[in-house]
């Protein structure tokens, strides 16, 4: 899972084992490790009817309706926007990088403008 943050709008992207995972346990976490603290961020599934998304003690957590996690485990659906107060949110599948990048991408799903 990554996290991408620019003044307020916060966006994860989620692989396939995330999607995978979070269709299955309702939870992901992962952790930022810094000299003095600790930032974790977080997806959880809630009964809410919207994304929405709260920061407290050093965590965000963005809350995800169970009808999107279906969505997101079962379809070709890419990802889900709303708002929680001031800061936009986004959720979405991690798309394979068109041109070469460094980073490990085998978990990454398969980029639909590849074919293009």
């Amino acid at each position: 899972m990554k996290i991408r943050i620019k003044g307020n709008s916060i966006r994860y992207r989620l692989s396939k084992s995330d999607v995978t995972t979070l269709g299955m346990l309702g939870f992901l976490s992962e952790f930022t490790h810094f000299a003095s603290h600790t930032l974790e961020y977080a997806v959880r599934r809630t009964s809410e009817e919207k994304l929405t998304a709260d920061f407290a003690n050093n965590k965000i957590v963005l809350n995800i309706p169970v009808e999107m996690i279906t969505e997101l485990v079962n379809t070709e659906k890419v990802g889900f926007s709303d708002s929680s107060g001031t800061v936009s949110l986004l959720i979405e599948k991690d798309f394979a990088c068109l041109d070469n990048v460094t980073e490990d991408q085998s978990d990454n799903f398969p980029n639909p403008n590849l074919n293009c």
